[in-house]
């Protein structure tokens, strides 16, 4: 355990960040999972929507510096793909 009381400080704000880490990359997760399911379906209209929601919590992921902006780039365009090849 830490000694100091910056020390103790620093660990709380550590364990806050990760916890709300933890959230936005499930939230980003799911939203992704939400997108492959509806195209899995072959539901276009939902497929959509749901791509442009993922889309954006991917990019406010990258702003943030929870995952990098390529990975973000990379994974918009993978989904993106399963959506136009339901056309």
């Amino acid at each position: 355990m830490a000694n100091s009381a910056q020390a103790r400080k620093r660990a709380r704000q550590n364990e806050k960040h990760r916890q709300h880490n933890a959230s936005r990359r499930s939230m980003m997760r799911t939203a992704m999972k939400k997108v492959l399911k509806a195209a899995a379906a072959g539901d276009k209209d939902t497929a959509t929507a749901a791509f442009g929601n993922a889309a954006s919590l991917l990019d406010r992921a990258a702003k943030k510096g929870l995952i990098h902006k390529n990975a973000a780039a990379r994974q918009k365009s993978r989904l993106n793909r399963h959506v136009h090849a339901m056309a």
